[in-house]
């Protein structure tokens, strides 16, 4: 008898080289059953997001094809002081050399639309992960009144704790790209988890790592990783100085498919939308005493050798 599939999952997503391993590995492994992927802008271009998730599900072919909402808009990261980061680590289109063409489809889905039909289909049922800006789900709450509250889990990629931000010294890019709507998500009745940078930062996928992947063995997978990563080392490592490539949304995917690896905290976190040197930063209420009740489960540490192991088990199971 089969397994059942435990985890029916939706991906919000602005690919995005790092968005765009995340979705292939939740594609193609059997641990998880992906019934939506929305695009967002953030990292790129809502169109650039909308063409790219297309591509991924179009070359990877899995089995079970999921709902593809489109988005339109501005790149985020264009507007951001001192990111231009985010275009020149992830290339023009946000995928780096990966060249796929893609006929836009005859239809297209509003993101926003296809979050909220999912979740009024399948009330308490789906665990929504956030890689990109929070924007399509304050939509998708306007759609829907009860979106949040009807939702399994939601997964946030996005913030720090004690961690210092990557766009500017307090704030982390998903966050800051739309502080607004960060700030409702965090505040909304949905039962959340936080993975913010103080998790991720520390996993790096290194050259060493990647050569015993051996990802010439899978054959759809393999090729957007072949693809991507080349261009991704070395932007990090021309732009950044890091001698690898950041897993961060792997990290994120990893706290839905192996919590245990993770230690967690309750907290009250809210998003300064005001400050001008704090605009967008994560603001973590830890205080003894502290008037405010949790609204979030923040992810306070992992041991990055874990989440790799993650990553490699992943890759086996995508082709059994």
């Amino acid at each position: 008898m089969n397994k059942p599939l435990s985890r029916k999952l939706i991906i919000d997503a602005d690919p995005g080289i790092g968005d765009a391993l995340a979705i292939a590995l939740a594609l193609l492994d059997p641990e998880f059953d992906v019934i939506g992927i929305t695009a967002a802008a953030g990292c790129t271009s809502g169109e650039n997001a909308s063409r790219n998730v297309h591509a991924i599900v179009g070359m990877l072919d899995p089995p079970k094809w999921p709902r593809m909402g489109w988005t339109e808009g501005p790149c985020t990261a264009s507007a951001l002081p001192g990111a231009p980061q985010a275009q020149v680590l992830n290339g023009r289109t946000g995928l780096g050399d990966f060249e796929s063409p893609v006929a836009e489809p005859h239809q297209k889905h509003d993101s926003a639309k296809v979050l909220a039909d999912l979740v009024r289909a399948h009330p308490h049922e789906l665990t929504l992960l956030t890689l990109g800006p929070l924007t399509n789900l304050e939509l998708a709450q306007e759609r829907h009144p009860t979106f949040f509250s009807d939702l399994k889990e939601l997964v946030i990629l996005g913030g720090t704790i004690a961690h210092s931000g990557d766009v500017t010294a307090a704030a982390e890019f998903n966050i800051f790209a739309a502080p607004e709507a960060a700030r409702s998500v965090l505040n909304s009745p949905a039962a959340k988890t936080l993975v913010p940078r103080d998790v991720t930062a520390p996993v790096v996928l290194t050259y060493a790592q990647r050569d015993r992947l051996a990802i010439g063995q899978h054959p759809r997978l393999g090729t957007l990783m072949q693809q991507t990563l080349p261009f991704a080392f070395r932007a990090h490592h021309e732009h950044l100085g890091i001698e690898g490539f950041p897993l961060a949304e792997v990290v994120a995917l990893a706290a839905i498919g192996d919590p245990r690896l993770f230690e967690r905290q309750p907290m009250a976190v809210d998003v300064e939308t005001q400050g001008e040197l704090t605009r967008g930063m994560t603001v973590s209420d830890r205080r003894r005493q502290s008037p405010r009740q949790p609204n979030v489960d923040v992810l306070t540490e992992v041991d990055p050798q874990s989440v790799l192991d993650f990553f490699a088990r992943s890759l086996r199971r995508s082709i059994n």
